[in-house]
């Protein structure tokens, strides 16, 4: 047996629950982010719960493991970027203030 194969001994309902707690963290930095103008932040968080969406998509049967992985990873990545866009900006934008 593979590694963590043990894994597959809890039930679907587990996964689900941890996804859409990781969706629901997503969404609400996307609000608060986007509700205090930082709207590439609001992009970025936006992105990482539309990811754990396409995670839940597996494991209530709609999509296959590799596909909801593959768009759930390359959305990930894309928040990554956004995510580090922003971040990257804001510490520029200081930086030229305080020179």
């Amino acid at each position: 047996m593979p590694f963590g194969g043990f894994i597959n001994a809890l039930p679907p309902g587990v996964f689900i629950l941890v996804h859409l707690v990781a969706f629901l963290i997503g969404a609400y930095f996307a609000y608060q982010s986007f509700r205090a103008g930082a709207a590439t932040f609001g992009w970025g968080f936006t992105l990482y719960a539309l990811a754990e969406i396409f995670y839940i998509t597996y494991h209530l049967d709609i999509t296959v493991v590799l596909f909801a992985h593959t768009l759930a990873e390359v959305l990930d990545l894309l928040a990554f970027i956004v995510l580090f866009v922003g971040i990257s900006q804001t510490a520029l934008a200081a930086r030229r203030v305080r020179a």
